[in-house]
């Protein structure tokens, strides 16, 4: 058990801005729930009160409980690792392979994967389990970083949260887009009839902001390679938002369900393109480019045939 002894030099702050302040190992978050669980003492008393006031003088102490052990177990899946040191893992996600274990994917994820890959990680926000950054949809392909310590995990979160960190994609979709660029700025909430959908849904009916960007990168015919750079990170973003501009997503089986291309796809034909990002330790910038799998560029060149046979 770890443990963190303070004397407050700043009067009239609250409790855990103070300690986010002191203590940097640790997310606000976490200092909320070590607080709320009483693991934080003023002045030689329990106080789960994160709103409290601290004075010059004041001492506070904090023990921090070992991670709770994760159930989960390693499984030694193979990772396409595109970067890796002591504080940040990159890799390129297959299709398929789902992020977080969830209802009917109790294993074979990609946190089995890095529990493996990982033996020593350790406890981030209170488990033991690999510090997931950002998500990938099951059948999204491409680069997603893993944090291994907390402090990396606080810091690339931050840097997704002040749109410093720069996430890219490429996408086939349906159609051909009128303009050459743009930008969707729609909220994005849970479909209100269809709870396995994402949907454009107004602020007011609980939809979150989200932002989309795009250009159109190769014209196929009826079909086009675009380019996306996301400003937010919503469940679904850039597939809800293409949907929405008429444009879904080639092999797509929830927004484009009954649609065919005549390849076979394992899913929606999108690509976590290109990452970039600051390093949590060395602040040196960090890109790596994810090579898109195979069954894109067959699709690509699919497509370009029938662009050139047509226009023979």
């Amino acid at each position: 058990m770890n443990e963190f002894h303070l004397e407050v030099k700043q009067d009239g702050v609250r409790l855990d801005r103070y300690l986010c302040q002191q203590v940097l190992e640790l997310s606000r978050s976490r200092i909320q729930q070590l607080i709320e669980q009483g693991h934080v003492q003023l002045n030689g008393k329990i106080c789960t009160s994160k709103k409290t006031t601290v004075k010059v003088g004041d001492r506070i102490s904090i023990e921090i409980p070992k991670a709770e052990p994760l159930e989960l177990q390693p499984e030694d899946i193979p990772l396409d690792i595109l970067y890796e040191d002591d504080s940040l893992l990159i890799i390129n996600k297959t299709a398929g392979l789902v992020v977080h274990p969830a209802p009917g994917h109790q294993d074979g994820t990609l946190v089995n994967a890095i529990l493996a890959h990982c033996p020593n990680l350790p406890g981030i926000g209170g488990v033991q389990r690999p510090g997931i950054v950002h998500r990938l949809d099951k059948d999204t392909t491409g680069a997603i970083a893993i944090a291994k310590t907390e402090h990396a995990h606080q810091n690339l979160q931050a840097q997704l949260k002040a749109k410093t960190a720069r996430r890219e994609y490429l996408g086939i979709v349906y159609g051909a887009p009128k303009t050459e660029s743009g930008t969707i700025n729609l909220p994005i909430g849970r479909h209100p009839v269809d709870r396995k959908k994402m949907a454009v849904v107004l602020v007011e009916q609980r939809g979150r902001p989200a932002v989309t960007h795009w250009k159109v990168k190769e014209r196929l015919g009826n079909y086009t390679l675009m380019h996306f750079q996301l400003e937010t990170g919503r469940t679904h973003q850039i597939r809800v938002h293409s949907t929405h501009m008429g444009h879904p997503i080639v092999g797509d089986p929830i927004y484009s369900s009954g649609r065919s291309v005549g390849v076979n796809l394992p899913g929606q034909a999108l690509h976590a393109w290109r990452l970039r990002l600051q390093h949590p330790v060395s602040e040196n910038l960090i890109e790596v480019t994810a090579p898109p799998p195979q069954t894109f560029t067959t699709l690509l060149e699919v497509l370009r045939r029938r662009v050139a046979i047509s226009q023979s």
